[in-house]
């Protein structure tokens, strides 16, 4: 029974994060902090014939320009290896094994160019070198597929092959059954490796998983020093050493490793931090690339319930490629929801028929004109609905919710007890558990003007004009300022988030008023730069 294998790819992986800028003395320090620790294989970067020399960033454009690292360097036991993204690097860039201080090669590559990958692999074990063939996104391959991969690895008889989780899908049960795949169809003299990464914060436990199957066959895992890495990161190579030192009789210098994430990887951390976060959890759970989420997030007026639902409408085969016209294609149809809200309709044409309509935003005009308004309540007893807010100043009698992030951000307000408010929502909000009182279609309700397609006043204005409202009163509905933060109330602004163009904003709402102003009178008892 062998002992297991530690590789550490802080300088490569951990590159993602600062652009492998670690700094001349920094690169030397970790490589000679990990070899002395004994660590067995550092990979000490990426080898990409796009990028310019830097002596300061583990990214060569070549396999010479390694050389400047090692001079004056003695190495201790630990093997040297490079890692090239097939398609970077022509195989003329790599020296021969006998004039490189490289001992291997690792190459990843794509499901669909692995023969080429294969074949280049082949051609630089010609000139000497020890080949890890990495492919990528594993969960991609079929067993049968898998299978047919390890063939094919079989006949280039590589030092090693690793299971790479590029989006951190697997739990352990599918690392033992992708591991037990490569175990029964590879040669028993290739290692097999594993890579993982962290969004299900399964990384260490995979690796551990991995580690206590121990057979005959070498095992190898990946880790990088604090778990340094794109995204949530990786398995961390200080805690895989605790644990092989502990339960497999492996004797690594844990001061050494220490030493180097307190020295040299903490202040990449303050920079610029990584490890498990909400977003690349949500792209694990729907095996897709993490960019497909932020792109959603962003939107700034989805629930997570409908990011899921979104994501569930790819295709698998779309998935972990990201398309940014895909996506936005799938949201807008996710967003386009239709439904029969004629009944709805039937009943807020009845209600609203019968009193005057005031309309209240989030300005700041509300508390400088606050007399003038509670006035108008005095004088005219409207029926006052609050468009995607709560407000507590005044007596509201419905809340118009047309953002999903606003529906949740009030949700303890407009469910609170003894709360008397209706709730009138959008369709592309879920009820979530509570009742909503009325539906209306979100599709129906859309500007033609893509900057404040989903505006919701606009949003409730054309509902109004649907239901042949005649007149109806705003305040609070200010206009934006460059400044963000002066646009809004006090209270309200603790729930902002960004938006740019600001002026266009103002320009397209103020358009989009004088065109609804041919169906009702709109005015407002406050200042406002929607209307003239």
């Amino acid at each position: 029974m062998t002992s297991p294998l530690l590789l550490d790819c802080t300088l490569r992986d951990g590159g993602f994060v600062n652009d492998w800028n670690f700094g001349f003395g920094n690169i030397k320090s970790i490589i000679s902090r990990l070899d002395y620790a004994g660590v067995d294989i550092i990979e000490i970067g990426f080898i990409d014939e796009s990028r310019e020399y830097d002596e300061n960033r583990s990214i060569f454009p070549d396999s010479d320009s390694v050389l400047p690292i090692f001079k004056g360097y003695h190495k201790y036991r630990a093997l040297i290896i490079g890692m090239i993204d097939y398609g970077t690097c022509s195989v003329d860039r790599i020296s021969n094994k006998a004039d490189s201080c490289l001992d291997g090669i690792r190459v990843i590559f794509k499901k669909n160019n692995q023969d080429e990958a294969l074949e280049f692999l082949s051609t630089i074990k010609a000139k000497g070198y020890r080949i890890f063939v990495n492919p990528v996104s594993i969960t991609e391959y079929s067993k049968e597929e898998a299978i047919i991969l390890a063939e094919k690895i079989n006949l280039i008889e590589p030092y090693a092959v690793s299971i790479v989780d590029t989006y951190g899908l697997m739990h352990s049960k599918e690392l033992i059954d992708y591991y037990n795949i490569f175990d029964e169809n590879l040669s028993g003299k290739i290692t097999i490796g594993y890579h993982a990464h962290n969004n299900f914060q399964m990384a260490y436990a995979n690796s551990i998983a991995l580690i206590n199957r121990r057979s005959n066959r070498q095992i190898s895992v990946d880790g990088s020093l604090y778990g340094m890495g794109k995204g949530a990161g990786n398995a961390c190579t200080e805690l895989l050493a605790m644990y092989m030192n502990e339960y497999c009789e492996r004797n690594f210098d844990l001061n050494q490793i220490q030493e180097a994430v307190d020295i040299d990887i903490l202040k990449e951390y303050r920079k610029k931090a990584w490890g498990y976060n909400f977003e690349h959890y949500i792209a694990a759970l729907n095996d897709c690339h993490p960019l497909y989420v932020q792109y959603l997030l962003d939107k700034r007026m989805l629930s997570v319930k409908s990011v899921n639902e979104i994501l569930m409408r790819l295709d698998d085969a779309e998935r972990l490629s990201y398309d940014c016209e895909l996506i936005e294609r799938v949201f807008r149809e996710y967003q386009d929801k239709y439904c029969d809200d004629t009944p709805t309709l039937d009943i807020l044409r009845s209600v609203f028929s019968e009193k005057k309509l005031l309309l209240l935003g989030p300005g700041k005009t509300l508390l400088d004109n606050s007399s003038r308004i509670d006035s108008f309540i005095a004088e005219n007893d409207p029926i006052i609905v609050s468009i995607n807010l709560l407000h507590e100043s005044f007596p509201i009698d419905y809340v118009f919710m047309g953002n999903a992030i606003r529906f949740s951000q009030f949700f303890h307000q407009l469910y609170r007890e003894n709360a008397n408010v209706k709730i009138i929502c959008t369709s592309n909000i879920t009820e979530p558990g509570r009742k909503i009182d009325y539906t209306v279609s979100f599709s129906e309700l859309l500007s033609d003007e893509p900057i404040i397609r989903d505006n919701p006043l606009t949003m409730f204005l054309h509902l109004l004009r649907k239901i042949g409202t005649s007149e109806v009163w705003l305040a609070g509905f200010d206009g934006y300022t460059q400044d963000n933060f002066q646009n809004y109330y006090d209270d309200y602004v603790r729930l902002l988030f960004s938006q740019e163009n600001l002026v266009l904003i103002n320009e397209a709402i103020k358009k989009e008023l004088s065109v609804l102003s041919q169906f009702m009178q709109i005015s407002s008892l406050t200042p406002t730069r929607y209307l003239e």
